[in-house]
Protein backbone atom coordinates (compact mmCIF):
# COMPACT_ATOMS: atom_id res chain seq x y z
CA UNK A 1 0.00 0.00 0.00
CA UNK A 2 1.25 3.65 -0.81
CA UNK A 3 0.14 7.07 0.42
CA UNK A 4 0.50 10.39 -0.44
CA UNK A 5 0.72 12.78 2.79
CA UNK A 6 -0.37 16.58 1.52
CA UNK A 7 2.70 18.23 3.72
CA UNK A 8 2.58 21.67 1.25
CA UNK A 9 0.13 24.01 3.11
CA UNK A 10 1.43 27.09 4.39
CA UNK A 11 -0.62 26.98 7.94
CA UNK A 12 -1.92 30.43 7.76
CA UNK A 13 -5.04 29.29 10.62
CA UNK A 14 -2.15 28.52 13.30
CA UNK A 15 -0.02 31.42 12.90
CA UNK A 16 2.15 32.48 14.64
CA UNK A 17 3.63 28.81 14.99
CA UNK A 18 3.79 28.09 11.40
CA UNK A 19 6.39 31.45 10.82
CA UNK A 20 8.77 28.78 12.29
CA UNK A 21 7.47 25.34 11.63
CA UNK A 22 5.25 23.79 8.99
CA UNK A 23 2.07 22.30 10.23
CA UNK A 24 2.98 19.07 9.91
CA UNK A 25 5.82 19.67 12.68
CA UNK A 26 3.82 20.90 15.64
CA UNK A 27 4.17 19.05 18.61
CA UNK A 28 1.47 16.07 19.90
CA UNK A 29 2.80 15.13 22.31
CA UNK A 30 6.90 13.84 22.20
CA UNK A 31 6.66 14.01 18.35
CA UNK A 32 5.35 15.82 15.55
CA UNK A 33 2.27 15.00 14.20
CA UNK A 34 3.32 14.05 10.86
CA UNK A 35 5.64 11.49 12.69
CA UNK A 36 2.31 10.23 14.69
CA UNK A 37 0.91 9.92 10.89
CA UNK A 38 4.21 7.69 9.69
CA UNK A 39 4.13 5.51 12.52
CA UNK A 40 0.41 4.94 12.29
CA UNK A 41 0.73 4.10 8.01
CA UNK A 42 4.06 1.88 9.34
CA UNK A 43 1.81 -0.27 12.08
CA UNK A 44 -0.69 -0.20 9.59
CA UNK A 45 0.93 -2.38 6.83
CA UNK A 46 2.04 0.85 3.84
CA UNK A 47 4.95 0.12 2.13
CA UNK A 48 6.04 4.03 1.01
CA UNK A 49 4.90 7.24 1.72
CA UNK A 50 5.39 10.29 -0.58
CA UNK A 51 5.16 13.72 1.33
CA UNK A 52 3.82 16.33 -1.62
CA UNK A 53 6.02 19.14 -0.15
CA UNK A 54 6.25 22.96 -0.89
CA UNK A 55 6.23 25.86 2.34
CA UNK A 56 9.35 25.04 4.22
CA UNK A 57 10.12 21.80 2.41
CA UNK A 58 13.47 21.65 3.22
CA UNK A 59 12.60 21.52 7.05
CA UNK A 60 10.14 18.38 6.55
CA UNK A 61 13.37 16.80 4.54
CA UNK A 62 15.74 17.43 7.20
CA UNK A 63 13.62 15.73 9.85
CA UNK A 64 11.91 12.90 8.04
CA UNK A 65 14.92 11.82 5.79
CA UNK A 66 14.32 8.70 3.94
CA UNK A 67 12.02 7.08 6.33
CA UNK A 68 14.45 5.12 7.40
CA UNK A 69 14.17 5.59 11.14
CA UNK A 70 10.63 4.34 10.95
CA UNK A 71 11.65 1.20 8.95
CA UNK A 72 9.12 3.22 6.58
CA UNK A 73 10.38 4.35 2.96
CA UNK A 74 9.93 7.94 2.16
CA UNK A 75 9.94 10.21 -0.14
CA UNK A 76 9.03 13.66 -1.76
CA UNK A 77 7.87 15.61 -4.41
CA UNK A 78 8.32 19.25 -4.39
CA UNK A 79 5.44 21.65 -5.78
CA UNK A 80 7.01 24.71 -7.20
CA UNK A 81 3.54 26.80 -7.39
CA UNK A 82 0.46 26.45 -5.46
CA UNK A 83 -1.42 23.52 -6.65
CA UNK A 84 -4.36 22.75 -4.26
CA UNK A 85 -4.70 20.00 -2.62
CA UNK A 86 -5.50 17.83 -5.59
CA UNK A 87 -2.90 19.33 -8.04
CA UNK A 88 -0.17 18.24 -6.72
CA UNK A 89 -0.94 14.38 -7.57
CA UNK A 90 -0.67 15.25 -11.17
CA UNK A 91 3.62 15.69 -10.19
CA UNK A 92 4.16 12.18 -8.66
CA UNK A 93 4.77 9.51 -11.53
CA UNK A 94 4.72 6.14 -10.00
CA UNK A 95 1.94 6.06 -8.30
CA UNK A 96 -0.61 2.75 -7.92
CA UNK A 97 -3.79 1.59 -8.84
CA UNK A 98 -5.14 2.39 -5.77
CA UNK A 99 -3.90 4.58 -2.87
CA UNK A 100 -3.95 6.78 0.61
CA UNK A 101 -4.18 10.54 0.46
CA UNK A 102 -4.25 12.43 3.30
CA UNK A 103 -3.42 15.74 5.14
CA UNK A 104 -0.49 15.97 7.29
CA UNK A 105 -2.20 17.86 9.70
CA UNK A 106 -4.61 14.73 10.90
CA UNK A 107 -5.17 12.93 14.16
CA UNK A 108 -7.43 10.24 14.03
CA UNK A 109 -7.27 6.44 14.52
CA UNK A 110 -9.09 5.49 11.35
CA UNK A 111 -8.12 1.91 10.55
CA UNK A 112 -6.21 3.10 6.96
CA UNK A 113 -5.48 -0.29 6.42
CA UNK A 114 -9.12 -1.64 6.52
CA UNK A 115 -10.22 2.05 4.31
CA UNK A 116 -7.92 1.22 1.88
CA UNK A 117 -9.70 -2.50 1.21
CA UNK A 118 -13.18 -1.13 1.57
CA UNK A 119 -12.18 0.79 -1.38
CA UNK A 120 -10.55 -1.42 -3.42
CA UNK A 121 -13.56 -3.55 -2.73
CA UNK A 122 -15.81 -1.32 -4.07
CA UNK A 123 -13.67 -0.14 -7.15
CA UNK A 124 -14.61 3.65 -6.64
CA UNK A 125 -12.94 6.25 -8.33
CA UNK A 126 -12.47 8.11 -4.75
CA UNK A 127 -13.67 7.48 -1.71
CA UNK A 128 -14.01 10.21 1.47
CA UNK A 129 -13.52 9.40 4.98
CA UNK A 130 -16.23 11.75 6.62
CA UNK A 131 -17.49 11.87 10.33
CA UNK A 132 -21.00 13.16 11.80
CA UNK A 133 -20.61 16.83 13.19
CA UNK A 134 -23.45 19.25 14.20
CA UNK A 135 -23.10 22.93 13.91
CA UNK A 136 -24.97 24.63 16.01
CA UNK A 137 -26.32 28.63 16.11
CA UNK A 138 -26.70 30.70 19.16
CA UNK A 139 -29.69 32.62 17.80
CA UNK A 140 -32.98 32.48 17.18
CA UNK A 141 -34.05 31.99 13.54
CA UNK A 142 -36.58 33.37 11.83
CA UNK A 143 -38.00 32.43 8.84
CA UNK A 144 -40.26 34.65 6.57
CA UNK A 145 -42.41 34.84 3.37
CA UNK A 146 -41.99 37.89 0.41
CA UNK A 147 -44.10 40.18 2.87
CA UNK A 148 -41.44 39.52 5.89
CA UNK A 149 -43.93 37.96 8.04
CA UNK A 150 -42.43 35.60 10.24
CA UNK A 151 -43.79 32.06 9.13
CA UNK A 152 -41.54 29.93 11.24
CA UNK A 153 -39.14 30.45 14.33
CA UNK A 154 -36.40 28.10 15.45
CA UNK A 155 -34.56 28.37 18.45
CA UNK A 156 -30.90 27.99 18.71
CA UNK A 157 -31.17 25.45 15.89
CA UNK A 158 -28.63 22.51 15.63
CA UNK A 159 -27.76 21.28 11.94
CA UNK A 160 -26.39 17.68 11.56
CA UNK A 161 -23.97 17.63 8.63
CA UNK A 162 -21.00 15.18 7.29
CA UNK A 163 -17.25 16.61 7.25
CA UNK A 164 -14.64 15.39 5.23
CA UNK A 165 -11.76 14.03 7.30
CA UNK A 166 -9.18 15.15 5.10
CA UNK A 167 -8.45 11.56 4.13
CA UNK A 168 -9.03 10.10 1.21
CA UNK A 169 -8.35 6.92 -0.66
CA UNK A 170 -8.10 7.45 -4.58
CA UNK A 171 -7.96 4.98 -8.32
CA UNK A 172 -5.15 6.71 -10.55
CA UNK A 173 -7.87 7.01 -12.72
CA UNK A 174 -8.68 10.34 -10.99
CA UNK A 175 -5.31 11.55 -12.35
CA UNK A 176 -7.10 12.11 -15.60
CA UNK A 177 -9.30 14.55 -14.73
CA UNK A 178 -6.04 16.80 -13.19
CA UNK A 179 -5.28 19.62 -14.91
CA UNK A 180 -1.79 19.79 -15.24
CA UNK A 181 0.27 22.91 -14.26
CA UNK A 182 -2.63 24.70 -12.27
CA UNK A 183 -4.49 24.89 -8.67
CA UNK A 184 -7.06 21.82 -8.55
CA UNK A 185 -8.71 21.22 -5.11
CA UNK A 186 -10.95 18.83 -3.36
CA UNK A 187 -13.36 20.69 -3.91
CA UNK A 188 -12.60 20.68 -7.72
CA UNK A 189 -12.76 17.14 -7.87
CA UNK A 190 -15.98 16.77 -5.95
CA UNK A 191 -17.72 18.84 -8.65
CA UNK A 192 -16.20 17.37 -11.42
CA UNK A 193 -17.04 13.66 -9.95
CA UNK A 194 -20.10 14.91 -9.61
CA UNK A 195 -20.58 16.47 -13.10
CA UNK A 196 -19.50 13.04 -14.69
CA UNK A 197 -21.85 11.20 -13.12
CA UNK A 198 -19.18 8.98 -11.09
CA UNK A 199 -19.54 11.13 -7.28
CA UNK A 200 -16.92 9.78 -4.19
CA UNK A 201 -17.95 7.63 -1.80
CA UNK A 202 -18.65 8.26 1.59
CA UNK A 203 -16.59 6.17 4.12
CA UNK A 204 -18.63 7.49 7.30
CA UNK A 205 -15.93 7.05 10.89
CA UNK A 206 -17.18 7.67 14.31
CA UNK A 207 -14.19 7.44 16.23
CA UNK A 208 -11.39 9.59 16.73
CA UNK A 209 -10.69 12.89 14.66
CA UNK A 210 -9.15 15.88 15.18
CA UNK A 211 -7.45 18.24 12.91
CA UNK A 212 -4.74 21.25 14.05
CA UNK A 213 -5.84 23.76 11.94
CA UNK A 214 -6.17 26.21 14.51
CA UNK A 215 -4.21 26.81 17.92
CA UNK A 216 -7.19 25.32 19.68
CA UNK A 217 -7.77 22.41 17.66
CA UNK A 218 -3.72 22.04 18.04
CA UNK A 219 -4.38 22.38 21.85
CA UNK A 220 -7.43 19.55 21.99
CA UNK A 221 -5.45 17.46 19.83
CA UNK A 222 -2.49 17.38 22.25
CA UNK A 223 -4.64 16.65 25.28
CA UNK A 224 -6.41 13.73 23.27
CA UNK A 225 -3.20 12.19 22.28
CA UNK A 226 -1.62 12.35 25.38
CA UNK A 227 -4.77 10.77 27.19
CA UNK A 228 -5.64 8.02 24.92
CA UNK A 229 -2.08 7.29 23.01
CA UNK A 230 -2.63 3.87 22.59
CA UNK A 231 -5.58 3.88 20.79
CA UNK A 232 -3.84 5.98 18.05
CA UNK A 233 -0.46 4.02 17.94
CA UNK A 234 -1.30 1.02 20.11
CA UNK A 235 1.40 -0.38 22.13
CA UNK A 236 3.76 2.08 20.09
CA UNK A 237 6.25 4.35 22.20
Amino acid sequence: MRAVILAGGRGTRLKPYTLVLPKPLMPIGDWPILEVILRQLKRAGFARVTLAVSHQAELLRAFFGDGSRWSLPVDYSLETQELGTMGPLRLIPDLPEHFLIMNGDVLTDLDFAAFHAAHVARGGLFTVGAQKRESAIDFGVLETDAALDVTAFREKPVTPYLASMGVYVASRRILDLIPPDRRYGFDDLMLDLIARGTPARVHPFAGRWLDIGRPEDCARAVDLFERERSAFLGDAT
